[in-house]
């Protein structure tokens, strides 16, 4: 089989197609087909189909989307509420804006659908706050979505009521933590809840909410058109589907590939072009920053659910960034830290300190006044991190330095032992103190 016969595109078959935001183009390519159609149907049997199909969410932990729908307690006199995940901000993750950029009634489509089978009459995307041209788009979709008729009062002449929200949030990574974004999303500070209770019984508003990733609700509606039994065509047996990989860094052409779930890192790099002249594989992220590390030797890993955490990663966001053996493990780790101690909400002590720590223990190293008793700091402070914090930013934020000690610890050596000039400047390390 060729590597090109590898891509599946279904979530991003419109995306080139000229003025595919717009309705009457959406229309013309099975637009609101899939909402006709589930409308008809009964909401239990909606559940019972995604359950069938196998579909995972897209948002980086895997959890299977029809036994979050069925979670839903039903006839409990509550109002049900439907919220998707539109904060995408892990570092090298870029697959959603691209979708509600190019294809937003995708999106409105599969909201309509997921809100009828939960039985909810509003529903919210909320949308990271830099993302401007993607939530005009958004703004844009929902006017002509009320406009044709898919939503408002009766949609369709078929008795349901569904009013959709765009809603922008201020840019803070940790509202992609669902319950964090709960309480962005009811006006409140954006910091992670206490669990249980779970947002399938307690969720906005203390009612019962879903929460899913942009990706996982736009790919409904094509689920409720060809069926379970096509969609688990794609992928594995335990990882159905088509996935949008987003190809970064030391390759020819980074982008977005639709691929069927288990493509290998080796068969991505050939779709990209391969890797850039003069530069060999030498790290990658399978899933964005917060999924460890995994090297070269892991090139032929399939790039499913179980194989990844197989090889001791997680599939997460599939953001797919590869370095070579021109770039530094140790300065990229520092990098991410970085990231993770400005997002840090501050709300549990081993995240807010452990990060500002390490932090300064890698600038330390980068400057060249490193000591070996650094990198045990750097795993115990990680090891008082992982499991201990209130969500999982701290525990993102461990990932990529427990596994470059695991994989590149002669690079951390090296700074330490004089072997490789200096990355930061003495003034960095001043800040580091």
């Amino acid at each position: 089989m060729s590597v090109y016969e590898k891509l599946t595109p279904v979530l991003t078959k419109r995306w080139l197609s000229p003025d595919a935001w717009r309705i009457d183009v959406y229309e013309q390519l099975d637009g609101y087909a899939a909402a006709r159609k589930a409308l008809k149907s009964h909401p239990d049997d909606l559940i019972a189909l995604i359950k069938d199909s196998g579909l995972r969410g897209r948002g980086g932990a895997g959890f299977p989307t029809g036994l979050k729908w069925g979670f839903i307690p039903q006839n409990d006199g509550k109002p049900h509420y439907l919220v998707v995940n539109a904060d995408e901000g892990e570092p090298g993750t870029c697959k959603d804006l691209p979708l509600m950029t190019h294809d937003p009634h995708s999106l409105v489509e599969g909201c309509i659908i997921a809100s009828y089978a939960i039985r909810a009459n509003r529903a919210y995307i909320y949308i990271r706050g830099e993302a401007v041209h993607a939530a005009r788009r958004l703004r844009s979709a929902v006017a002509e979505a009320y406009k044709a008729g898919y939503l408002g009062k009766n949609i369709q002449g078929t008795g349901f009521d569904l009013d959709l929200v765009v809603h922008s949030g201020a840019g803070a990574y940790i509202c992609g933590e669902e319950t964090a974004l709960l309480d962005s999303l009811e006006g409140f500070r954006g910091q992670p809840r206490l669990r249980p209770p779970f947002p399938a019984t307690h969720g906005l508003y203390a009612s019962p909410t879903v929460v899913n990733n942009v990706g996982t609700i736009a790919s409904v509606p094509y689920i409720v058109l060809g069926g379970a039994a096509w969609w688990k065509s794609m992928g594995t047996e335990k990882s159905s589907g088509p996935m949008i990989y987003s190809l970064s860094g030391r390759i020819n052409n980074p982008g977005q590939y639709e691929c069927s779930m288990g493509i290998t890192l080796r068969e991505l790099i050939e779709l990209a072009g391969g890797m850039q002249a003069g530069h060999q594989l030498k790290f990658w992220t399978p899933g964005g920053s917060s999924t460890p590390l995994l090297a070269a030797e892991h090139i032929d890993t399939a790039l499913d659910f179980e194989s990844v955490a197989a090889a001791g990663s997680i599939l997460g966001t599939t953001a797919t960034q590869i370095f070579s053996d021109q770039d530094c493990p140790v300065y990229a780790t520092y990098r991410w830290l970085e990231f993770y101690h400005h997002e840090s909400c501050g709300k549990c002590t081993p995240c807010r300190e452990g990060n500002y720590w390490m932090v300064r223990v890698y600038r330390r190293i980068l400057s060249g006044e490193g000591t070996y008793e650094d990198l045990d700091t750097l795993l115990d402070t990680a090891d008082n991190i992982l499991g201990r914090s209130f969500c999982g930013l701290g525990d993102g934020a461990t990932s990529p330095v427990t596994s470059s000690l695991q994989y590149f610890k002669q690079d951390y050596l090296d700074y330490i032992e004089r072997k490789k000039a200096p990355m930061l400047s003495a003034k960095a390390l001043a800040g580091a103190h």
